[in-house]
Order: C-alpha cells, then sequence, then structure tokens
C-alpha cells in the first residue's frame, strides 16, 4: 500500500480535492437544516463524494447554479 501511495501521489491528491470540497458543503448544508442523522452519516460515511453530491441535490435540492454562485460569490 505503501508503495502504490508513493507511485500514485497524484491520484491520492486529485481523490482529495474532488472530495473535500462536497464533504465541506455537505456537512454545512445538513447542519444549516439541523438534519443531525445525515450530518453524522455523511461525517462518518467516505463514498467517493456520491452520497454528499446525493444529499445536496436531492435531499436540500439545490441546483448546480445556485452552487456555482455560490463559488463565484467568494472571488
Amino acid at each position: 500500500m505503501n508503495t502504490f501511495l508513493q507511485n500514485n501521489l497524484w491520484l491520492f491528491i486529485v481523490s482529495v480535492l474532488w472530495i473535500l470540497p462536497w464533504k465541506g458543503y455537505a456537512l454545512w448544508m445538513a447542519s444549516q437544516t439541523r438534519s443531525k442523522r445525515w450530518f453524522i452519516a455523511l461525517l462518518i460515511l467516505n463514498t467517493f463524494a456520491i452520497l454528499d453530491i446525493f444529499y445536496i441535490f436531492y435531499v436540500v435540492k439545490k441546483k448546480p447554479e445556485d452552487i456555482f454562485r455560490l463559488f463565484k460569490s467568494k472571488i
């Protein structure tokens, strides 16, 4: 495993850069809607951001435009 990580460090970095924004936004949305069960599930389960994306777009029902607008306003 250590050799795999050393040889494919770029894969690890890309994975982290993909997962962290989705995880952070989903956890933030769960805390804003006071969804304790979703917050705990999102915090514990690491599904390569699939569960996080599902929560954002199907449970909270955010549109992609809303998310892009949020990131544009921060820049």
